[in-house]
C-alpha cells in the first residue's frame, strides 16, 4: 500500500462509521484502492486519479447503498468498469454473491486480478456486453452506476432479473424524466436520497421493479 493511500485510512474509517459499517473493512478497501490506482496509471480504468477523490467518489459512494441490499442474495453490477460499486459492496457484504458484467477487455483483466488478490470468493466476472449476458431470471437485483438512463438499463439488463427482482440504479439528482419514461412492464418502487460522507453533491438510489399482474 503506498503512502498516499495509507494516509486515507482515518477518513475512510470515519466514512465507514457514518455508513454504519465496520472499521475492519478499511484494510481490504484500501488494498483495492491501491490496486486500482496502480493499474490506472497504465490502463486508464477511471478518469479519477487523485486518491482522495477515489476514496469519496468510488469507495464511499459505492458503499452508500449497502443498507438497501437487505434480503438480496445475488447482484449483477452492469457496466461495472473497474468494479464499482460491485467490489466495495462485495467486500462489505461477504454473504452477497456479486457478478461483475464488463465488456472492456482491459477492465475485465483488472477485475480478475482484483478478485484474485483480494480473495473475493463471492465475486464472479462476466466479460460480456450486458445485453449478451445469457443469465435470464438469475438475479435478485441489478445495479448500475452512471451507466445509462433507466429505460436503457432495463432494455439492456432487465432480462437478468427474477420475477420479483429490482433494478437499484445509482443516480445524482433525482432523474424525474427517466422515471416518467419507464417502459411498459416496469414501475417505480422507491427513491432514496443517499448521504455519501465527504461528497457535497446529490446522490439518489432509484428502485424499479416489474409490474406484477
Amino acid at each position: 500500500m503506498n503512502d498516499a493511500v495509507a494516509a486515507l485510512r482515518p477518513e475512510l474509517e470515519s466514512g465507514l462509521s457514518e455508513l454504519s459499517l465496520e472499521a475492519t473493512l478499511a484494510e481490504p478497501l484500501l488494498a483495492y484502492l491501491t490496486l486500482l490506482q496502480r493499474w490506472n496509471q497504465t490502463y486508464n480504468l477511471t478518469a479519477i486519479r487523485d486518491p482522495h477523490e477515489m476514496l469519496v467518489k468510488h469507495l464511499l459512494d459505492s458503499l452508500a447503498m449497502h443498507t438497501h441490499l437487505a434480503g438480496i442474495d445475488t447482484l449483477a453490477d452492469l457496466g461495472t468498469g473497474p468494479g464499482l460499486p460491485g467490489i466495495p459492496l462485495a467486500i462489505a457484504l461477504p454473504q452477497l454473491q456479486v457478478t461483475l458484467v464488463e465488456s472492456n477487455g482491459k477492465k475485465a483483466r483488472f477485475l480478475r486480478e482484483a478478485v484474485r488478490q483480494l480473495q473475493l470468493n463471492n465475486v464472479k466476472i462476466a466479460e460480456s456486453r450486458i445485453e449478451a449476458f445469457d443469465a435470464p431470471d438469475q438475479f435478485d437485483a441489478i445495479t448500475a452506476r452512471a451507466l445509462a438512463s433507466l429505460p436503457l438499463i432495463l432494455e439492456l439488463g432487465g432480462h437478468l432479473l427474477t420475477h420479483t427482482g429490482r433494478l437499484l440504479a445509482m443516480k445524482g439528482v433525482l432523474p424525474v424524466d427517466e422515471i416518467a419514461a419507464l417502459p411498459a412492464g416496469w414501475q417505480l418502487l422507491a427513491t432514496h436520497a443517499l448521504q455519501v460522507p465527504g461528497l457535497g453533491a446529490e446522490r439518489h438510489l432509484v428502485e424499479v421493479g416489474k409490474t406484477l399482474r
